[in-house]
């Protein structure tokens, strides 16, 4: 997964951002752009393309992923879940969760850490 960071400077205030446009799909790959970053949270947008992956893991605070673009299968607690653009779904804290890339998507992750 590459990581085309620019935190703070990526979502310039009073201004209206196309999510989907600040992160470009890349062939057999995961290529991901963090917006903001703060001792508690952080806000990445994510492309992955086709058959691409995040394999089962859990964190210790809530997640929720916005999906920008095309549509995932998110699992979580080990029931999968079709998330579609412009719905939204909870990973809650200490929950085994995985992403997969069925076709191309664009999604924001928001992490809460407090």
């Amino acid at each position: 997964m590459s990581d085309t960071s620019k935190p703070d400077n990526a979502f310039p205030p009073s201004e209206a951002v196309a999510l989907a446009g600040l992160v470009d799909y890349a062939e057999g790959a995961v290529v991901s752009r963090t917006l903001r970053k703060t001792k508690g949270s952080t806000m990445t947008v994510f492309a992955f393309d086709q058959g691409q992956a995040l394999s089962e893991h859990s964190a210790p605070f809530d997640a929720y992923v916005q999906v920008l673009e095309g549509s995932v299968e998110v699992v979580i607690g080990g029931k999968p879940i079709e998330v579609a653009a412009g719905e939204m779904v909870l990973m809650p804290a200490d929950i085994p969760h995985a992403v997969n890339a069925r076709q191309r998507f664009k999604m924001l992750l928001l992490m809460f850490k407090a």
